[in-house]
C-alpha cells in the first residue's frame, strides 16, 4: 500500500507547480488534486488484494478556517479503492479513535458479516483495534464507502471505490474524473442536531417574510392570504427544503470549496467519463455544466441506456457516471447546487489548469406546493377546504388528514405530524426546484437498464412503508416508529419477490437505501425499470421497487440523510429461509 499522507513540504510543492494554491486548502488525496490526467486517477490509489486504512484525527481547512476532521489514511476525501471484478479483498482498518467505528461499503454485494453496520451486521471496530474485512468483488461500477458509527461521514470518513469491469467496459471514454460531492461543516455534529432538535428550521436562512408575503416584488415571495392562512396553521413553512443549508455547509468537489476551484483536465473532443458520488451527510444536489451536454451511463454503479440531459439531481448516497465531450479549448464550470439554493459547489473543467469559466449565481429558492403536501390528487379548492386544525393531545400536533386516512400499521402520536392525504407516484416527475427550468432534466423514467434485472418473475406480495416525522421538533421514523424504540423488523422470504412501496408522509425528500441488494425501481417503463440501491422519494409522494431477497442475513433499511438515519429513520430488514409452515424463520 503506498501511503496517501502528505507533509507540508509535499503540500507546499503542490501549491508551486499545480498553481492557484490548490495544495493549502486541506489535505486531499492525489487523485482528488486538481489536473488529474489521463485515463485513470493519478497514483497513488489503493488497489490490490490487501489494502490498509487508518481511521484517525486531522485538520481540516477549507476556505482559509481550519477545523477538526475524522480521516481515512489522514486526508479528506479518503484515498479512493480501486478493484477489480472477479478479485477477493482483504482491507485492514486500524481504529486510531477513542471511539468505536466502522466502514459500509456502499452499494457492495457481500456477506452480510462483512457489511459494516454496528449493532445488525457486526460489533463495530473498537477503539485501538484493527479490522479485517473480507469478500469477493462481484460487481462493478461507481461505489464509496463510508463511516456507518454515529455521525463520523459528517467529520469526513468517507471516500470513493471504483470497481472496473472483468470484461469490456461497454462504455468507452478517453479520460475519468472521479467527482466526490460533499458538505463541511465547523460545528461538531451532535451540535448540528442539538440545534435541529430546538428548532426545526434553524439553518433556514430563506424563510418568507411577511413583507413579501403580501406585496414583495419577488413572485415567489408573494402568496394569497388563504394561502398563507393554510401554512400558518400547519405552522410549515414553504421554504423548508433542507435541514441543514448553506448557512453553516460549505459544498466540497473532492475536497474542495468554492474557492479552491478543483479542476479536472481534458483535450478538446475526448470522452470525458465523470463519476459522481453524492457522499454528503444531507445535501441533495442539482447538477448541470453550463454550455456542455451529460449523457447519463451509469446510475448507482448500474449501466443504463445511454440518455442526453443538461442538469440532473443527485440524492444523497446515490451516484451516477456520465459522459461528457467538451468540443472547444476552453474552461467548463461544473455547478453543483444544493437543492435549496442556499449555496453551491463549484469546479472546473478545463485544457490546461489556471482557467476558469464564469460562474452562474444561485438560482430562486424553491418553494413546496400542492404535490409536497401529498395531495398531488387534489385541486385547489379541495385543499382550501381541508381542516388543518390540531387534533388533541396524543395525537398529531397539525396534520392535513381526517382519522380515516391513518394506515392501519402506522403508529400515530407526537413523532407524526402529517400524514399525506393523497400521495401519488412521483419517480416520473422532474425533481424539486426544477420543474420549470428551460433545458433538459433528468427523471427516474428516463433510466433503462443496459442488461435487464435478472429475475423477471412478479412479486409475490406488496409492503407498505411510510415515511414519517415530525419536521418541527425533527423527529423521524418509519410508520411512526424509531429504530430505538421498538420497530419491527422487515421480515422477507429468501429469494422472495416482493415489491416494497415508500409513501412519503413528510415535506421532505428522503433518499431511501437498503444494504446488500439491488432494486428493480418500478417506473412504469416498457424498455425496463432502473436499478438502484437508493432511492428518492419526493415530499408528499410514492416510490415503489421489487426485491429479490437473494441475500440472507440482517441488513440496514434507512434514510441517508445522515440526522434523519440517526433521529430515528431507520429499520433492519431480516432475509431468512421459509419454516415447514411458511413463515419467515
Amino acid at each position: 500500500m503506498i501511503d496517501l499522507a502528505m507533509n507540508r513540504r509535499a503540500l507546499l510543492r503542490g501549491a508551486a507547480l499545480g498553481g492557484v494554491g490548490l495544495g493549502l486548502h486541506g489535505l486531499y488525496p492525489a487523485w482528488a488534486r486538481s489536473g488529474t490526467p489521463g485515463l485513470a486517477p493519478r497514483l497513488p490509489t489503493l488497489s490490490g488484494e490487501d489494502i490498509r486504512l487508518k481511521v484517525a484525527h486531522s485538520p481540516f481547512t477549507v476556505g482559509g478556517r481550519t477545523g477538526h476532521a475524522i480521516t481515512l489514511n489522514g486526508v479528506l476525501p479518503a484515498p479512493l479503492i480501486r478493484l477489480r471484478e472477479g478479485q477477493n479483498v482483504r482491507i485492514h482498518v486500524e481504529n486510531t479513535l477513542d471511539e468505536d467505528t466502522s466502514i459500509h461499503w456502499h452499494g457492495f454485494i457481500l456477506p452480510f458479516h462483512m457489511d459494516g453496520v454496528p449493532g445488525i451486521s457486526f460489533p463495530g471496530i473498537l477503539p485501538k483495534t484493527t479490522f479485517t474485512y473480507e469478500f469477493p468483488i462481484v460487481q462493478n461500477g461507481t461505489y464509496w464507502y463510508h463511516s456507518h458509527s454515529g455521525l463520523q461521514e459528517q467529520s469526513g470518513h468517507y471516500g470513493p471505490i471504483v470497481i472496473d469491469p472483468a470484461g469490456a467496459d461497454p462504455v468507452a471514454y478517453d479520460r475519468e474524473h472521479v467527482i466526490v460531492l460533499s458538505d463541511w461543516t465547523f460545528l461538531h455534529p451532535h451540535e448540528v442536531i442539538g440545534k435541529l432538535k430546538q428548532q426545526g428550521g434553524y439553518f433556514n436562512r430563506q424563510k418568507q417574510t411577511l413583507a413579501g408575503l403580501i406585496d414583495g416584488d419577488d413572485p415567489e415571495e408573494r402568496m394569497s392570504a388563504s394561502d398563507r392562512l393554510m401554512w400558518g396553521e400547519m405552522r410549515m413553512d414553504p421554504t423548508d427544503i433542507a435541514d441543514v443549508t448553506g448557512s453553516t455547509y460549505t459544498y466540497l468537489v473532492n475536497g474542495h470549496g468554492p474557492q479552491e476551484n478543483w479542476t479536472g483536465l481534458f483535450r478538446p473532443g475526448e470522452r470525458v467519463r465523470l463519476r459522481f458520488i453524492n457522499a454528503s451527510a444531507m445535501s441533495i444536489f442539482n447538477i448541470r455544466i453550463p454550455g456542455l451536454p451529460m449523457t447519463v451511463v451509469a446510475a448507482d454503479g448500474q449501466n443504463v441506456k445511454p440518455v442526453e440531459t443538461d442538469e440532473f439531481q443527485i440524492s444523497v448516497a446515490e451516484t451516477y457516471d456520465v459522459i461528457v465531450t467538451p468540443p472547444e479549448d476552453r474552461a467548463y464550470t461544473l455547478v453543483a447546487e444544493s437543492i435549496d439554493r442556499s449555496g453551491m459547489g463549484r469546479a472546473t473543467l478545463a485544457p490546461r489548469l489556471g482557467m476558469t469559466a464564469p460562474v452562474p449565481p444561485l438560482r430562486p429558492r424553491p418553494t413546496l406546493g400542492m404535490k409536497d403536501m401529498g395531495m398531488g390528487g387534489m385541486d385547489h379548492g379541495a385543499m382550501q377546504g381541508m381542516d388543518h386544525g390540531a387534533s388533541g393531545a396524543g395525537s398529531m400536533d397539525h396534520d392535513m388528514r381526517d382519522k380515516s386516512l391513518v394506515p392501519p400499521d402506522m403508529k400515530v402520536g407526537v413523532g407524526v405530524d402529517m400524514i399525506a392525504p393523497m400521495p401519488v407516484d412521483r419517480t416520473g416527475d422532474r425533481p424539486l426546484g426544477l420543474e420549470g427550468v428551460p433545458h433538459r432534466v433528468l427523471t427516474y423514467h428516463q433510466l433503462a437498464p443496459l442488461v435487464p434485472f435478472h429475475d423477471t418473475r412478479e412479486p409475490t406480495r406488496s409492503v407498505d412503508i411510510h415515511l414519517t416525522g415530525n419536521m418541527e421538533r425533527f423527529m423521524w421514523s418509519f410508520d411512526g416508529v424509531k429504530l430505538n424504540e421498538g420497530a419491527e423488523p422487515i421480515r422477507f422470504a429468501r429469494n422472495e419477490r416482493v415489491r416494497v412501496n415508500l409513501i412519503n408522509n413528510s415535506m421532505m425528500s428522503h433518499p431511501i437505501h437498503i444494504h446488500g441488494h439491488f432494486f428493480e425501481l418500478v417506473t412504469g417503463m416498457a424498455h425496463g425499470n432502473p436499478v438502484k440501491h437508493t432511492v428518492n422519494v419526493m415530499p408528499g409522494g410514492k416510490a415503489s421497487f421489487d426485491l429479490t431477497a437473494d441475500a440472507p442475513g440482517d441488513w440496514a433499511f434507512h434514510c441517508h440523510l445522515l440526522y434523519h438515519m440517526h433521529a430515528g429513520m431507520m429499520n433492519v430488514v431480516k432475509v431468512r429461509p421459509m419454516d415447514d409452515e411458511g413463515e419467515v424463520a
